[in-house]
């Protein structure tokens, strides 16, 4: 079944957001759902229409709202202004700024903007969803099988380093927070002078070392950005059991990605070539469980 119509659901919306003022236009970059901005009684927003069989991939719409709403309380996220769940449809109003860059998020002021950001995402309050990257890639191999699919090639190679990161990964440092957990550079925008966060569909709680990792890996970090990273977050100079665990965190997000892909190879009927994202990604996780210094990082990261 194609997605619904925007207009048509802009009819369903003009009771709360105002008469429609002008026609939707289709926003770039969704690989899950349909974003349009919209004029509505003068004002501008955000339509999303929410993808085909989106809760198979872990998405909790009630979260999302709840996530963007606690988002924006502390300047972070987009306003809600509407959620219509009947009509799976989220509406935010428009943050006038640019999408970063991921040579911009290497770099100051916006690599501190973003470590402040999560800091205090992380610090909010609680969500009812939970996010857990380890379960999850199970659960996306489970409903592919449900599919009569196959689990991709490499995923038994990825579970079993998957396992290995989990036993590493204990303590304070681990304990669920709120989290995004989507932090691809498109989900950045520059607004002013301070760094805004969309896209809360993903959001749960969860270790905070996810969004430190999915944040690195998705925007091209070298050794020295982590550390820069960790010491903005943290207010310290790394350690070596954080910065491992952002580093296996990195391949988790990885593995995640992957098996997203995969999943949505099987669920979607957006145009994307999903086997091709879902291949990239096991190549580069692959590699890293692979390399000498994974063994490392799992000792830093189980150290006391």
């Amino acid at each position: 079944m194609p997605l619904p119509d925007p207009v048509t659901l802009l009819d369903e919306l003009e009771p709360v957001l105002g008469e429609r003022g002008s026609e939707p236009v289709a926003l770039a970059g969704g690989i899950t759902n349909r974003n349009y901005r919209v004029v509505m009684g003068g004002e501008d927003y955000v339509l999303r229409i929410c993808g085909k069989d989106t809760a198979v991939l872990g998405i909790d719409r009630d979260a999302e709202c709840q996530a963007t709403v606690a988002a924006a309380r502390i300047g972070v996220g987009p306003e809600v202004v509407a959620y219509r769940p009947d009509l799976e449809v989220l509406v935010t109003r428009w943050v006038e700024g640019r999408p970063a860059t991921p040579e911009e998020l290497r770099r100051s002021p916006a690599l501190e903007q973003v470590a402040a950001a999560l800091r205090a995402v992380h610090g909010g309050p609680a969500l009812d969803a939970r996010f857990d990257a380890f379960a999850l890639v199970e659960d996306y191999r489970d409903e592919i099988l449900a599919r009569a699919g196959s689990a991709p090639s490499g995923f038994e190679e990825a579970a079993a380093g998957a396992a290995r990161i989990a036993v590493a990964l204990t303590g304070p440092d681990h304990e669920p927070v709120p989290c995004h957990n989507d932090l691809l550079p498109a989900n950045f925008l520059h607004a002013g002078d301070r760094i805004r966060i969309v896209d809360w569909e993903y959001a749960g709680m969860g270790d905070r070392f996810f969004d430190l990792g999915n944040l690195a890996v998705n925007n091209g970090f070298a050794a020295t950005d982590e550390e820069r990273l960790v010491a903005a977050y943290f207010g310290e100079p790394p350690a070596p059991r954080r910065l491992a665990a952002l580093r296996l965190m990195r391949i988790m997000s990885d593995f995640r990605e992957a098996m997203w892909g995969a999943v949505q190879d099987v669920v979607s009927e957006l145009d994307f070539d999903y086997a091709a994202y879902r291949d990239e990604h096991f190549e580069r996780l692959l590699a890293a469980v692979r390399a000498p210094d994974f063994d490392r990082s799992l000792a830093d990261a189980a150290a006391a």
